[in-house]
């Protein structure tokens, strides 16, 4: 049997009209999981007993309740949600000034082997399906209890999203699907290390945000940090990203992880502002978190602020961002850490 939240409302109305249903029961169905989250089926009231037996032969209801959740001093929370095969999920929640953003993952593990990043140090176990993507999104609404106001959703948790192309689209369009959460646009991002042909793809399947996690202005130094630039390299990259489809309000996000000593001096800064130019973007600095299995350390604060004031200079938006959840081992990088099992640090 298959999970019924891995179906879009294409594919369920399909399946039902195979089962002999009519199709505006997708829509009931889609209602009584994504909305209501209900985890039986006994619970679909609006549906005939029939109905009901029909839909307990062919499918299940998957549903997440977090096995552990960690607490940080700012306010941030990591939850764990385990999987049917044992393994562990991280999604972080992260409050900010008028809404709160929840970072989703995409994979268990990844295969990209950015240096500084803790996630990918065990490389991949699997992908994540439509559906247990879009738990941690449900899951996240339920236990936040923030009413109807929807947190923004970042794919920006363990894994590499374009990475995991067909689930990722699935689950932007179940929780974009006014019979589910109705997710904006607007509300929604995609990071990405920069896979090209996914990226096309992205631009042409969706209109949520783009994020690039770019943390070198060159291309020794960024096959260094980020092998996937040996396959990818910056010229290319940019290149699509100049082709991307931005509607007129919106901008491209570069990720920029500084990094002690390594990708932080004032020519760095200048190198990255003539790189990015003629790009409607704007570029994210944020210092590394430091972990004990990594070789590199944060920047310093005054060479942090001048390389912020050179790209300011040239005009560029560059907000310092300071991720949360560093003591729950929750913050940019460092996910992976707390594996199932493992008691949280509140």
């Amino acid at each position: 049997m298959t999970d019924l939240k891995d179906y879009t409302l294409q594919e369920l109305t399909e399946a039902l009209k195979k089962m002999g249903l009519a199709s505006y029961r997708a829509k009931q169905i889609f209602g009584w999981v994504h909305q209501k989250q209900v985890s039986t089926f006994e619970h679909m009231t609006n549906l005939s007993t029939r109905v009901r037996a029909q839909l307990s032969n062919e499918f299940t209801i998957s549903n997440f309740s977090p096995c552990q959740i960690a607490n940080s001093r700012d306010g941030s929370r990591k939850y764990v949600f385990e999987t049917l095969d044992g393994y562990g999920i991280e999604t972080v929640t992260i409050p900010e000034r008028k809404h709160l953003t929840i970072c989703i993952s995409t994979q268990i593990g990844c295969a990209m082997g950015c240096r500084f990043c803790f996630t990918g140090q065990g490389g991949l176990v699997r992908n994540l399906s439509a559906g247990e993507i879009v738990n941690q999104v449900l899951a996240v609404v339920r236990e936040e209890n923030q009413g109807s106001r929807l947190p923004n959703i970042v794919f920006m948790g363990m894994g590499e999203p374009l990475a995991n192309y067909d689930n990722l689209i699935k689950s932007i369009r179940i929780l974009q699907d006014p019979n589910a959460l109705h997710y904006s646009h607007r509300k929604i991002t995609v990071s990405t290390c920069g896979i090209i042909p996914r990226i096309t793809e992205l631009g042409r399947d969706t209109d949520v945000n783009l994020a690039i996690s770019l943390n070198a202005p060159d291309d020794e130094l960024r096959t260094t940090l980020m092998p996937v630039n040996r396959t990818y390299p910056l010229t290319s990259l940019l290149e699509s990203i100049r082709k991307y489809p931005l509607s007129p309000r919106k901008k491209i996000t570069f990720e920029y992880i500084l990094l002690r000593d390594v990708n932080d001096t004032a020519r760095h800064a200048r190198m990255l502002a003539e790189l990015l130019s003629g790009i409607r973007c704007k570029i994210n600095l944020i210092p590394f978190n430091e972990h004990p299995q990594s070789e590199y350390r944060a920047p310093d604060e005054k060479q942090l602020l001048s390389f912020q004031k050179i790209l300011n200079a040239q005009k560029y938006t560059a907000p310092i961002r300071r991720s949360k959840g560093a003591d729950i081992a929750a913050a940019c990088g460092q996910l992976g850490k707390l594996a199932v099992g493992t008691p949280p640090q509140d």
